[in-house]
């Protein structure tokens, strides 16, 4: 089934040269079927390469998805035309009288900074407890997983000694997670970031559980016990030179960086990525949208509590 998205989109073209399922709003009015209801709070400076990620993987499953967009109204991005933002985007104060199968909370490059630093803090704590009655699952993704588990669960985020910046094996702690169905003994994951969570602060909370990690990248997955509410410390949804772009600004700019580890061929920047997490991204966020929101959200969607 298709992804439903607005009509102009720019992510629209990208998704159909991919031989990704669109289906336009005009086209969605005449089928008889109750679509997802899937919340993106995008974070991100760059909005659309943002959009297009998640588009991608949600749009490549059999359940049709309506996605709607959110932004914070106390911080303004300086790097997407603000027309967009006005064309696509809404406001929690113009959302939150709705209710939604799944959210996502995308990352944001703010890791460095403490949470109460961050200018729109406030305004997503009000949205993360928000999200508690009117959401049936939420999946937090980097950043916004950290975000979420310190406003949920008071763990902190701790710096790392140098960046984590590659792609990392991973395997599944939790074998009977219906999150990994399907998945292989290891699978590969990009990361970015200064900061982490410790095992040991999660494994204090009752109510978590940690579903996957790795040697070099530490706890990848973490849940609550129906999976309402999801941290996802990696960015399993990035392009394929997401990694490069970042790396090649900085080595540009003089800046100190390390190449991406096991990436490059041959650890040669000359030469193209190695794109290794592209079947576990869609496998993930498959196993949502089935599990944690499609077989749990009520047909009726004003009965979600």
């Amino acid at each position: 089934m298709p992804i439903k998205i607005p009509n102009d989109l720019p992510a629209t073209e990208t998704l159909h040269e991919e031989n990704i399922f669109v289906i336009t709003e005009t086209r969605a009015l005449t089928q008889d079927i109750r679509p997802l209801k899937i919340l993106l709070l995008n974070l991100m400076p760059t909005k659309i390469t943002t959009e297009t990620q998640f588009s991608r993987l949600l749009g490549n499953t059999p359940l049709q998805v309506e996605l709607e967009f959110l932004q914070t109204a106390t911080h303004k991005s300086k790097h997407t035309d603000e027309q967009h933002l006005i064309h696509f985007y809404q406001t929690f104060d113009e959302i939150k009288h709705k209710k939604y199968d799944g959210m996502i909370i995308t990352g944001a490059p703010v890791e460095q900074m403490e949470f109460e630093e961050v200018n729109y803090w406030e305004e997503l704590c009000e949205i993360m407890e928000w999200s508690k009655t009117h959401v049936t699952s939420t999946f937090h993704i980097c950043w916004g997983a950290q975000a979420g588990l310190y406003y949920h669960f008071g763990i902190k985020k701790h710096p790392l000694d140098e960046k984590l910046f590659g792609v990392f094996e991973h395997e599944v702690e939790y074998k009977k997670s219906i999150l990994f169905r399907g998945f292989d003994d290891t699978f590969m994951v990009p990361h970015s970031r200064h900061t982490t969570i410790l095992r040991e602060d999660i494994e204090a909370v009752g109510q978590l559980r940690i579903l996957a990690s790795s040697k070099k990248a530490g706890v990848y997955v973490v849940s609550t016990d129906k999976g309402r509410q999801i941290f996802v410390t990696g960015h399993s949804e990035y392009d394929a030179d997401t990694l490069k772009n970042e790396y090649m600004r900085d080595k540009n700019a003089g800046l100190e960086i390390k190449i991406p580890e096991n990436y490059f061929e041959n650890d040669d920047d000359s030469r193209p990525p190695v794109v290794t997490w592209r079947s576990h991204a869609n496998l993930l966020y498959s196993n949502w949208l089935n599990y944690f929101v499609y077989q749990t959200t009520p047909y009726d969607i004003e009965e979600i509590h």
